[in-house]
């Protein structure tokens, strides 16, 4: 996960598939030219591809007239309209009207398609001269949906002030439902703290990807990042610091409910982690009785791992992970709790199972789903229970024993998924204990194959973490998350046959402008042929 090495020093803190327009299935190209001024974009010139695609017919214009149709008496449709309508009015200069009332015209968006294929999170988008329509079974669905139309208009539409246009959207047909069900992106807040806008603004660019689960890393040695009535030194003193001493932070509940809530809008889960039994420094140093010695640490401000445990023989150990995970499950309305796990180097592997094996029932007691990173497959994993995959090799036996057994695993190798890993020996933020990794080598693996004796339908799913020793500000995270969060989205959503790097890169060569017109700043890696 983070820095795979006892000792380690801060890094410095500086700041395609191009479809074919033609009747029936469209085809793959490599090095066809982006379309011309003022024609759409090819249906199929989107990040995640989609999973079919069937073109022709005339394009739809977004017009002065234009209006956008929900479902009359659903709130949640009337709220993805209200949605799409705050991105395209700015750069369109069009009033844009949400309304539930039928009409055959117009940009609609409708639930009930009917289709079990496209389960909860697929939809189906239809383009003509005389509307563009979204259907899908589930407001989730609907909500992908319209991420995919905000990709086929120019990236100029997602500008806040008014552009000329014109506003096409291609003739045809997208079908696309995801390939796994989990496709998450981790936020580390506890080596850096990152306030509730700065999490909202990463969701917003998740959310445009089709990512649907947000992972925050809470707690770790450097800050605890999440109030706790019951344990109120937790972040009143645990949460005042951060890696190279600045002033850390933590969220309030209410704070933590507007992240769950800005989330929730967005259709992303929020997956909350408590490190246990390691990486525990900050509720150490708040609590001494947590100290099998009973004496608190100082608070720690550098970057070494592995060096504390919680005391597995003291029952106070137990009700303080029992308040707090009744405490955070309370708030959480998603299914999963992660508990960590990882680097407990100084737990011995006797009192790293007998500490599993006790906490994990903690977790089900308040209604959810254990989730920890893959070290738990040496214990033994609750029936259940979700065990997330860091490592590099791909060889690791436990792992597959555990998945034949049952457990399912979200899919993070190190040295394709993990975002804060350096491009090149000259990035100026991250670290490289796991390899360089360019966006080539981000987008060159498969969750299914990866960890060798793992059963396919063992993969629940994917996830990029992006770890944050270097990482102090909004800026940074985005240099390091794009370009390659999309393209570890697409390993999440999109079917298998379509994963190609000579036809993805120049996909993702057309977000730059994209990516520059929402102000995300990202790295211009030279295997990618920008736009």
């Amino acid at each position: 996960m983070r820095q795979r090495r006892q000792h380690r020093t801060l890094a410095r803190l500086l700041g395609s598939l191009v479809l074919v327009a033609a009747a029936g299935l469209t085809s793959i190209g490599a090095s066809a030219p982006p379309s011309a001024a003022g024609a759409p974009r090819p249906l199929g010139q989107i990040v995640p591809a989609p999973a079919s695609v069937t073109a022709g017919g005339s394009a739809y214009t977004i017009g002065s007239a234009t209006v956008i149709r929900v479902a009359a008496g659903s709130p949640e449709t009337q709220r993805i309209g209200d949605y799409l309508a705050a991105v395209l009015r700015p750069s369109t200069g069009y009033a844009l009207p949400v309304t539930g009332g039928a009409g055959a015209d117009g940009i609609r968006l409708l639930l009930g398609a009917g289709d079990k294929a496209l389960g909860d999170e697929g939809y189906r988008l239809t383009s003509s001269n005389g509307a563009v329509t979204v259907t899908a079974n589930q407001p989730a669905g609907l909500f992908h949906g319209v991420q995919t139309l905000r990709q086929l208009l120019p990236a100029a539409v997602e500008k806040k002030g008014k552009q000329p246009g014109p506003w096409k959207i291609a003739g045809g047909t997208i079908t696309d439902w995801p390939r796994y069900a989990y496709r998450g992106a981790m936020l580390d807040v506890s080596r850096h703290f990152f306030g509730v806008d700065q999490v909202k603004r990463y969701i917003d660019q998740l959310a445009l990807y089709k990512i649907n689960t947000l992972h925050l890393h809470l707690s770790d040695d450097q800050g605890w990042r999440i109030a706790v009535d019951s344990w109120p030194r937790l972040a009143g003193y645990g949460g005042q610091t951060q890696v190279g001493g600045g002033k850390g932070g933590s969220y309030t509940k209410a704070d933590y409910q507007a992240i769950i809530a800005y989330a929730s809008a967005h259709y992303l889960r929020v997956v909350p982690e408590i490190d246990t039994p390691g990486h525990t420094n900050a509720a150490l140093a708040s609590y001494a009785e947590l100290n099998c010695n009973g004496v608190a640490p100082p608070l720690y401000t550098g970057t070494n791992v592995g060096f504390s445990s919680l005391c597995v023989a003291k029952a106070v150990t137990y009700k303080f992970l029992d308040d707090v995970v009744r405490e955070i499950a309370a708030m959480t309305p998603g299914p999963y709790l992660h508990i960590g796990g990882d680097e407990a180097h100084s737990t011995p592997h006797s009192d790293y199972v007998a500490f599993m094996d006790k906490v994990q029932p903690i977790v089900q007691k308040y209604g959810k789903t254990v989730m920890a990173w893959h070290e738990i497959t040496g214990a033994t994993p609750v029936q259940g229970a979700i065990a997330q995959y860091w490592g590099t090799l791909g060889n690791e036996a436990q792992v597959a024993a555990a998945a034949k057994a049952g457990t399912k695993l979200v899919m993070s190798p190190a040295n394709h998924a993990y975002l804060d890993m350096k491009y090149d020996a000259k990035s100026p933020l991250g670290t490289s204990w796991a390899g360089y990794v360019d966006v080539d080598k981000s987008y060159a693996w498969d969750p299914a194959t990866f960890v060798k004796g793992v059963p396919a339908g063992a993969v629940l799913g994917v996830e990029a973490p992006i770890w944050s020793e270097t990482l102090t500000n909004s800026s940074q995270i985005e240099y390091m998350a794009f370009p390659r969060l999309p393209g570890i989205a697409e390993i999440g959503w999109s079917p298998v046959s379509t994963h190609d790097w000579a036809s993805y890169k120049v996909r993702l060569a057309q977000q730059g402008p994209r990516f520059t017109a929402l102000g995300i700043n990202y790295y211009r890696s030279p295997v990618v042929p920008w736009v």
